[in-house]
């Protein structure tokens, strides 16, 4: 969820610690571009993920997440995952269309990438032919017909465009911040967004990410809002979860609410509500 975990924590649920290296970056990008809500766009060599940014921090996904066919109930980030990376290979079919991935030269795009001296056309090779990045060696793709790079680079805009209408809840653009080293192959516009930041240090934003990662403590609890009032019962909850984030090791005068979920269930007797408290704080030394 963005947050920390101590190692007993890790050790005694390590399945908590699946689609931590997005959430890494999605807590980067929130802060290097210095916006709290807006979608994360995390560009790799392989694969891109997307995320939420709500409040700074990333959306949970309010459905179980489903691992090997199989789906679990546990506390997932709300991740997609896309297989286009900057080391994607591209292709020309014999029809004349254009296909981006998404298989993918990986680790090895500084061998067989055009720039670099290769003889595989990827997705980073498109970029430089554009004119959206200068790296390597561009007299190697000025021999790239230009109608093939900008049906590859309609290829490669559409595949994120589709992604981050997933994201979405409802039609309005978002705000959309590029991260990852990968994130050159993307241009300035994309459909659906409102404004497209690729902010200073955007490669590193997975490790920043980490570093600046705050503890946390979530309580959730079903409560009967006839047998405690509403605003005694979510002071209290409060209060519990600073405690939680306090025990796993925050400071407490760091400690603050982040997320206050207050879900009403009609099926359950009285007025039971789902009440679900998040709180972060600095790690203590």
């Amino acid at each position: 969820d963005g947050t920390l975990m101590t190692l007993e924590q890790a050790r005694r649920y390590p399945i908590l610690t699946i689609a931590c290296g997005p959430t890494n970056s999605i807590r980067g990008a929130s802060y290097l571009s210095k916006l709290e809500n807006a979608v994360v766009v995390d560009v790799g060599g392989t694969t891109t993920d997307l995320g939420v940014l709500q409040n700074g921090f990333p959306r949970e996904s309010s459905m179980g997440a489903i691992i090997g066919g199989v789906r679990t109930n546990f506390r997932m980030p709300d991740v997609l995952t896309i297989g286009l990376g900057g080391g994607s290979i591209v292709r020309e079919r014999e029809d004349g269309s254009v296909t981006v991935g998404p298989d993918s030269v990986g680790y090895q795009i500084t061998e067989k990438a055009l720039i670099f001296g290769g003889d595989t056309v990827t997705a980073t090779d498109i970029a430089v032919r554009l004119g959206l990045y200068d790296l390597g060696d561009k007299s190697r793709v000025a021999g790239l017909d230009e109608e093939f790079a900008r049906k590859a680079m309609g290829v490669i805009c559409r595949l994120v465009e589709d992604a981050l209408d997933a994201m979405k809840v409802s039609n309005d653009d978002v705000d959309v911040i590029l991260v990852g080293g990968g994130s050159i192959i993307l241009p300035e516009k994309l459909a659906g967004a409102k404004s497209v930041v690729k902010p200073a240090h955007f490669s590193t934003a997975n490790a920043i990410g980490s570093a600046i990662a705050k503890v946390s403590g979530t309580y959730e609890k079903l409560i009967d809002y006839e047998k405690m009032p509403r605003e005694e019962a979510l002071a209290q909850a409060k209060q519990e979860a600073i405690e939680m984030a306090v025990a796993a090791g925050a400071l407490r005068e760091t400690v603050e609410i982040i997320d206050v979920e207050d879900v009403p269930l009609a099926y359950y007797p009285g007025k039971t509500s789902r009440v679900k408290i998040k709180a972060a704080g600095d790690l203590g030394s």
